[in-house]
């Protein structure tokens, strides 16, 4: 039995996602989220249960993530360059998925016995090949994807919300469930291995699933989809000249930065909870009810961006959301040791985070369309892989920051009781940092005024094509 044809959109672009589609190509987020999900919760497993300095802990992942920024360059290039009549995202999805889970259970076989130089090569040689090699080799041919999947700005919103929402879920999983089942598993870095086991073969399944539903497709009035070799492929811009227009295109650059911004954020949240809970609460086990009270800021989020979307547009509603980040995290500073005063507001922030997840795609696309109006080339690859290069950063420096302040406050994981040094260092990455972040941002939002501009770009690309 035939499907019933799409319609429009409220732009009278032709439509192409049905749920099934939505539904599989978030799949495709909750596996990059599954594992840096898991590389966020490394901090701690390193220091409490490898036995390894933080400071050491911090360099190594900061390292990792300037080598890991440039591979996702590298990729975009490599995406971009691909031969005409060909693929060039969705394979990728299907050669990473074994890699994928081989190298998130050797996270965790730290070898022990041996000297810390061996151990910080063997943490520095897995990062590697996990975030520089597998995860960047499925992000950015994924994160293109959203680009040439529909033309529909409305659908693209959608797949921003499913996409964040299957991340979200992965990330909270991980952060609800990896202190309370490795403790009950024994707590030792055998139940580590045992959890990385089976995350490993969920993101296999989850990559898998995508793979199989996903499709590249460019949108023509009155036809769902054009295969990939009927499409127009653009000659390819070397690579120089396509990162000089994008430094040119302001809006790129205006993401560019927001991106490294919330990934700091996204960084120091996968890494500093069960250290808040720890030495400030004085309960690791805490960290799962954080978790689990998160939860309910996080369904809001994902329910009301949507509809936020509609009645403010995107670039509003990522200002509205920051507002928010910045005044609650704000007064955190009032009493920063009280769980539940902490944790409330705390939901809040998280609040305010789920529309900037959802909509960074969207943002990153729009400045796409921009580079085609400005340029006359999309140089989609190129574009989300330099994105990537700040997220990157923006995530290595948040996971850094953690073990850096840690470092400072000569913090030892063995030790029973926090020092004054050491709370303070946990307030410092916990409150102060996030809220210069939301302040950042919210600043940049005031700036970006593309979303109004787009129609009327696009009336002109169009113009263009047709005189040609």
């Amino acid at each position: 039995m035939a499907k019933k044809p799409l319609g429009l959109d409220k732009s009278g672009v032709q439509k192409v996602m049905r749920k099934g589609d939505y539904f599989a190509d978030s799949l495709g987020q909750f596996a990059l989220n599954s594992m840096s999900g898991l590389v966020g919760q490394l901090t701690y497993f390193y220091t409490d249960k490898a036995a390894v300095a933080a400071g050491a802990v911090a360099t190594v992942f900061f390292i990792c993530k300037i080598i890991d920024a440039f591979t996702d360059v590298i990729m975009g290039n490599i995406v971009d360059h691909t031969k005409p009549g060909k693929e060039k995202y969705r394979p990728w999805l299907l050669k990473m998925a074994i890699p994928a889970l081989v190298i998130l259970i050797m996270l965790f076989t730290v070898p022990q016995g041996v000297s810390d130089y061996v151990k910080i090569a063997y943490m520095f040689v897995t990062n590697i090949l996990l975030t520089a090699v597998i995860y960047t080799a499925i992000a950015i041919p994924y994160g293109s994807l959203l680009v040439v999947r529909t033309n529909s700005q409305e659908e693209r919103g959608n797949m921003g919300i499913w996409r964040a929402a299957a991340g979200y879920v992965s990330g909270m999983v991980i952060a609800i469930g990896i202190i309370p089942i490795t403790n009950m598993l024994g707590g030792d870095q055998a139940a580590w291995i045992k959890f990385g086991v089976g995350f490993g073969l969920m993101v296999v399944l989850a990559l898998l699933i995508c793979y199989k539903k996903a499709r590249e497709c460019a949108v023509e009035t009155g036809k769902e989809a054009l295969p990939a070799d009927q499409q127009d492929d653009e000659e390819p811009v070397p690579f120089k000249e396509a990162l000089g227009n994008l430094f040119h295109n302001k809006y790129w650059v205006m993401i560019l930065i927001m991106g490294v911004m919330s990934n700091i954020s996204y960084g120091i949240s996968g890494s500093s909870g069960v250290y808040y809970c720890k030495l400030i609460y004085g309960d690791d086990n805490l960290t799962g009810i954080l978790g689990a009270v998160g939860l309910l800021p996080t369904l809001i989020g994902f329910i009301a961006v949507g509809p936020m979307i509609k009645k403010l547009g995107v670039t509003r509603t990522l200002k509205v959301s920051f507002f928010i980040g910045m005044v609650t995290t704000a007064l955190r500073i009032i009493n920063p040791s009280a769980f539940w005063y902490n944790t409330i507001l705390g939901c809040f922030a998280t609040f305010a985070n789920i529309p900037m997840m959802c909509l960074m795609g969207v943002m990153t696309a729009m400045t796409i369309d921009y580079n085609e109006y400005k340029f006359g080339k999309k140089m989609v690859g190129t574009s989300n892989a330099a994105s990537g290069f700040g997220g990157k950063v923006g995530s290595g420096l948040g996971a850094s920051l953690v073990g850096w302040c840690l470092a400072v406050a000569s913090y030892d994981g063995l030790a029973e009781v926090a020092t004054p040094a050491v709370r303070q260092a946990v307030f410092t990455f916990g409150i102060y940092i996030p809220l210069l972040l939301f302040v950042v941002m919210f600043i940049l939002t005031l700036y970006f005024d593309l979303e109004a501009k787009l129609p009327s770009m696009r009336e002109e690309i169009a113009k263009r094509k047709a005189n040609k």
